[in-house]
């Protein structure tokens, strides 16, 4: 009899499981677009805007279903590699390559203003985070062997080097795959590489930086870490390899001890990830061109719930919409 009740519950765990996954997708709201969608930026379940290649963002104001789309005058061959919106006016937006800017509207697109330009071709940004609306940091490849950091303290008006820029080694860089190789986390940066190394580099105020090897894929310029969120009691970072992107074999790692120590998924994504977005709980979502997994368990354990390519994932910062962008200006919302 006790045998009947454990395999009874046993079965009851797994139909609940199985059907919480079913219940977990991805509806494909529009492509099209000749534009390479990376920075995605969710304000509320309301507003949310989208930044890629050759100029293009756009805005909703409904969740995702339409977008308002636009070539920013002047910049029409920029790539926008990352977004960080507040509201459905203010947005701010980095452009990776030469020359290196950061643009900014308050009127919810209609006018740019460049705050930064660097014609130097050294400089390539990758990612851009804000903790508060008016703190934030943008993360740019190595220049003299240590990793580019600017600091705004007046919501993206102006951008200043960060003093104590953290080493690299050689071959080291960050991907600029979907804005989440840098996570600010009240005035702490997380910055997350790839290329001759797998690393997470951690900064603490008032402290200084800490380098630790990651359990993921690397050694070439196509591999590494691509992406960290932090849920409520884990780090999780994805990654793998781009150019070899349906090989699954160490691109996903997690940590329950705020970061010390690293553990390789016990099973991994459906191969290469570029981004990680924590949801609620235990819950992670992945995404990357191979399709979408969720972790349930804080990182341990992946499942597929797509096969369609996206570049980045985002949660809203101010309710539960979570939206997805890729490719062709292809957009997605996930349903839970």
């Amino acid at each position: 009899m006790k045998n009947f009740n454990r395999l009874y519950f046993i079965v009851v765990l797994f139909i609940l499981f199985s059907v919480s996954l079913k219940a977990q997708h991805i509806i494909q709201v529009q492509q099209g677009k000749p534009t390479s969608i990376r920075g995605l930026s969710v304000v509320n379940d309301h507003v949310a805007w989208i930044s890629g290649s050759k100029g293009y963002i756009a805005i909703t104001s409904d969740g995702g279903k339409t977008w308002i789309w636009q070539q920013v005058k002047g910049f029409e061959k920029a790539d926008f590699r990352d977004i960080e919106a507040f509201s459905d006016k203010e947005a701010v937006i980095i452009s990776s390559g030469t020359p290196a800017l950061v643009l900014k509207t308050i009127d919810g697109g209609v006018n740019w203003q460049v705050k930064y330009r660097n014609t130097d071709t050294a400089y390539f940004l990758d990612a851009m985070d804000f903790d508060k609306p008016k703190h934030g940091v943008i993360l740019g490849d190595p220049i003299n062997n240590k990793f580019l950091l600017l600091e705004t303290n007046d919501g993206g008006e102006t951008w200043n080097p960060i003093n104590d820029q953290p080493y690299a080694i050689p071959g080291e860089a960050a991907f600029a795959a979907s804005g989440t190789c840098l996570r600010v986390i009240d005035r702490s940066l997380f910055i997350v590489s790839g290329g001759n190394a797998a690393r997470i580099l951690a900064y603490t105020p008032n402290g200084s930086w800490n380098y630790l090897n990651l359990p993921l894929t690397h050694g070439k310029a196509s591999q590494g870490a691509f992406s960290i969120a932090e849920g409520k009691k884990q780090l999780v970072i994805v990654g793998g390899d781009y150019q070899k992107d349906k090989i699954r074999d160490s691109t996903a790692c997690y940590s329950f001890d705020k970061g010390l120590t690293w553990q390789p998924a016990e099973s991994f994504p459906i191969g290469f990830q570029s981004c990680v977005e924590f949801i609620s709980g235990n819950t992670f979502l992945s995404t990357g061109t191979p399709g979408s997994n969720i972790t349930s368990d804080g990182g341990k354990t992946w499942t597929k719930i797509d096969n369609i390519s996206f570049n980045v994932c985002r949660k809203a910062k101010h309710g539960k919409l979570v939206l997805l962008a890729g490719n062709g200006g292809k957009t997605g919302v996930l349903k839970m």
